[in-house]
C-alpha cells in the first residue's frame, strides 16, 4: 500500500504555510514535504511537525533566486561557492527538522557554457554535496524536470540522472522520480521505475495534463500504485500536484485509486 506525503508547497495553499501542517494532519497525512524551509525559523517548523505528529520526508537545497525564475544553481560554474554554502545551510535545517534526505534541483543551463563544462560543474557539485550529506547521515536526491514546464532545465531524463550518479560515485545519492515530469519527458513509467528501482530514493506524483490530482488525466494511477507494490518500492510518494479546485475537495482520489 503506498504511503503518501503531502507537499505543502502545492497543497493546502488556501492557508498560510505554517498552518498547512495542521491541515495535512487533519486530512489524514502522516508525512509532509515541501520545496524550501529557509524563510522560516527551523524551530517553528519543528514545532508544527511535532504538534501534529508529522514526519518531514524531504526538502530541497537552496536553488538560487527562485522568485526571479531560477530553478537551481548546481550547473552554474560561476556560482560554485554559493552552491556549497547552500549545502551547508540545508544540512543545518535538515538536522533541526529531522529530515533524512535533501533534493538538489540542478537548474537551468546557463547560456554560452560548453556542454563539458556544464557536466563537470554538476558532477563536482553533486560530489561535494553527497560527501557533506553523508557526513551528516543524509541522502542526496537529484530530480529530472520536464523541459515543457521549465525550458532549459539541465536534468530532464531518468537515464541522464543515473549517468550523473554513476559519475558522482556516491552511495548516498539517488534519483527523485517525479511521475508527472517523467510522463511528459519519456513515458514508459512502469518499465522505467522497475529498471531504476535501486536508484530511486523518492517518488512524487501528479496527473497529466494539468499537473492536478491523480484521476484527472491520462496516467493510470491504480495500475502504477499496484506496480510499485509488486516491484517492492517501500518509500514515500510525495503528492506534488496542483489541486483542480481546493485541496480538500480533491482528496477523494486516495480512496478511489488505491486498492
Amino acid at each position: 500500500m503506498p504511503k503518501f506525503a503531502a507537499n505543502l508547497t502545492m497543497l493546502f495553499t488556501e492557508h498560510p504555510f505554517l498552518d498547512r501542517f495542521e491541515q495535512a494532519a487533519q486530512a489524514g497525512f502522516d508525512a509532509v514535504e515541501f520545496l524550501f524551509p529557509y524563510a522560516y525559523d527551523p524551530g517553528e517548523i519543528k514545532h508544527r511537525l511535532d504538534a501534529h505528529g508529522l514526519t518531514l520526508i524531504l526538502h530541497n537545497l537552496p536553488a538560487g533566486h527562485w522568485d526571479d525564475g531560477e530553478r537551481g544553481i548546481a550547473c552554474h560554474p560561476d556560482r560554485v561557492g554559493e552552491f556549497r554554502a547552500g549545502v551547508e545551510k540545508a544540512i543545518d535545517y535538515a538536522q533541526a527538522l529531522g529530515v533524512r534526505q535533501l533534493n538538489c534541483l540542478v537548474g537551468k543551463a546557463p547560456a554560452d557554457v560548453a556542454a563539458d563544462v556544464l557536466r563537470r560543474t554538476v558532477v563536482e557539485n553533486l560530489r561535494f554535496a553527497a560527501a557533506r550529506l553523508k557526513q551528516a547521515g543524509l541522502r542526496l536526491l537529484i530530480e529530472p524536470i520536464n523541459t515543457h514546464d521549465i525550458p532549459g532545465f539541465y536534468l530532464n531524463r531518468t537515464a541522464q540522472a543515473a549517468g550523473l550518479l554513476d559519475e558522482v560515485g556516491a552511495d548516498n545519492a539517488y534519483i527523485q522520480y517525479d511521475i508527472y515530469h517523467a510522463q511528459r519527458m519519456e513515458g514508459e513509467l512502469a518499465a522505467t521505475m522497475a529498471k531504476y528501482l535501486p536508484r530511486i530514493g523518492h517518488i512524487q506524483l501528479a496527473d497529466n495534463p494539468g499537473r492536478n490530482e491523480p484521476g484527472t488525466g491520462e496516467i493510470h494511477y491504480p495500475f502504477l500504485f499496484a506496480h510499485l507494490d509488486r516491484i517492492g518500492y517501500d518509500g514515500w510518494i510525495g503528492c506534488e500536484y496542483k489541486p483542480a479546485t481546493t485541496t480538500a475537495a480533491g482528496l477523494g482520489w486516495r480512496a478511489a485509486l488505491v486498492r
